[in-house]
């Protein structure tokens, strides 16, 4: 039998270079990226030609979008076939970012056949981003053809609304938003369905069931839209419900109390009931005073425990942690140990209610020597700083990774030594990742600056325009209680 003649023997050296060469082409082509990469050029003929797609819009020096960067190409993994995902780099195609309203990164948005839908606000997780688009990208309805499939319905779904005559059956999966009413089940019973004709009812999930409220809420309106869309924006929580990555923006839209113990539904319903039903007996006796409430799992919640109220995973109990988070970003913890019995949230909910709790603060320490031209702010030394009812203040939230922040240093300390000698004006600066930045303040990029007015502290004004030295003086003139007083140079005299 005749040996195989080598590769060298069939092919000439040329053509085995160009053989490897096809081959390391063939090796980078299967590593490459799943994400799309748009420009100026052909972000419209791209989009336009998917149903749905979800694109990010980056900053290569954003520290945000460099972290999401690998759970994002995982999920366009993932999603490869069902829902395509993009990405623009915004220093590169500032025209279509523009477009689009970009003003902090990484901003994510939902485009539908080249028209953008609406902003991504699930996950940033690859987990989380799969679940959420894979929901985007599903059926807007099912047909359940029998009472087995009608009560699997029920079961899974968080929660349903059924109506009885028009067997139509809305399920409310966490993460999608209750302004709007969302068909994803037409129900099609060939047998009749355990509810009345001629009726709507909401259907709270059966892990959720409690005796502190109903199971199941009828809606006695006449049906239209607007009074469907009230009675399911009004019910569709219930007094306590759990909490998770993909829901908790919609929650976070209120005043919300949040007990974070080991909720597991999969695993351990009863654990997870047991703590929960006790935060709803106390819930109940504070339901009407505005404040809403619900349960979340501590693991899945860590990261931002940390990141907003300072308490580390070392500190882990099997206790129920207990905060409170206002709509204008107030925040508080019950420091004493959740008790069976409920007396200690009790008491935590009613010295909230009396104004006697102390907010906790996310803070840098204050600096030891702030004689620099630019003041050094932080969450501690706002109010005296900037809220100074006698100063005109114009401060700067950056980013300590931030490019664009960096650039801004040189010409920013520049316009402070330029007004050193006005005493009517401050120029400050603070870490908006070290800090907490007050409510009446908008900070959803970087840098991000305000300008804010003696007497008028409530009233904070955007910086809107260019951010050379001529620029910022040019808007203090203008805007400014008293006319700056710029420093005296050599020069000048």
């Amino acid at each position: 039998m005749k040996s195989l003649p080598g590769i060298s023997s069939v092919f000439p050296a040329t053509s085995v270079a160009m053989l490897a060469l096809l081959t390391l082409w063939v090796a980078a082509f299967a590593a490459a990226s799943d994400v799309l990469e748009l420009h100026d050029s052909d972000f419209h003929y791209s989009v336009a030609e998917q149903e749905t797609m979800l694109v990010e819009f980056f900053a290569p020096w954003c520290g945000h979008c460099q972290k999401l960067a690998p759970e994002f190409e995982s999920a366009a993994t993932q999603l490869k076939g069902i829902v395509p995902l993009a990405k623009v780099d915004c220093t590169a195609n500032s025209e279509t970012c523009g477009r689009f309203g970009v003003n902090g990164y990484p901003t994510l948005k939902i485009f539908r056949n080249g028209e953008e839908a609406s902003v991504y606000d699930g996950p940033r997780s690859a987990e989380g981003i799969v679940s959420y688009m894979k929901k985007q990208a599903g059926p807007s309805s099912t047909p359940l053809y029998n009472q087995e499939a009608f009560d699997t319905f029920i079961n899974n779904f968080d929660p349903s609304v059924v109506d009885g005559e028009k067997m139509f059956v809305w399920g409310k999966k966490y993460g999608h938003s209750t302004s709007s009413v969302q068909i994803f089940f037409t129900l099609l019973f060939t047998i009749q369905p355990k509810t009345p004709n001629r009726s709507v009812l909401l259907f709270r999930p059966p892990r959720l069931t409690s005796k502190f409220e109903e199971n199941v809420l009828k809606f006695s309106d006449p049906i239209t839209v607007s009074s469907l869309r009230r009675f399911i924006k009004d019910n569709i929580y219930g007094v306590c419900p759990h909490m998770t990555i993909e829901n908790r923006d919609h929650l976070k839209n209120r005043d919300l109390l949040t007990a974070y113990y080991n909720v597991d539904y999969l695993h351990n319903p009863k654990g997870s009931n047991y703590w929960r039903n006790r935060v709803m007996k106390v819930a109940s006796q504070f339901q009407s005073r505005g404040l809403s409430f619900s349960v979340a799992d501590r693991q899945e919640f860590q990261d931002e425990l940390e990141e907003e109220f300072g308490i580390s995973s070392s500190e882990a109990d099997e206790l129920p942690l207990v905060t409170i988070r206002t709509g204008e970003g107030r925040k508080y913890i019950m420091h004493e140990e959740f008790t069976r019995d409920g007396k200690a949230l009790q008491r935590f909910l009613e010295g909230y209610f009396a104004g006697q709790l102390t907010r906790y603060l996310k803070s840098e320490p204050p600096p030891q020597n702030n004689a620099g031209p630019v003041k050094v702010v932080v969450a501690e030394t706002f109010e005296e700083i900037v809220h100074d009812p006698t100063k005109d203040v114009l401060i700067e939230f950056y980013a300590p990774w931030c490019g664009h922040c960096k650039n801004l240093e040189p010409k920013y300390k520049e316009l402070a030594e330029q007004l050193a000698d006005d005493h009517n004006i401050l120029i400050a600066k603070m870490d908006a990742t070290a800090n907490d930045v007050p409510p009446n303040y908008d900070v959803q990029g970087f840098p991000t600056i305000y300008f804010t007015k003696a007497g008028k502290k409530d009233s904070p004004i955007p910086y809107e325009g260019a951010r050379e030295v001529k620029d910022f003086l040019t808007f203090l003139k203008k805007e400014a209680t008293h006319p700056p007083v710029l420093k005296v140079t050599r020069d000048d005299l």
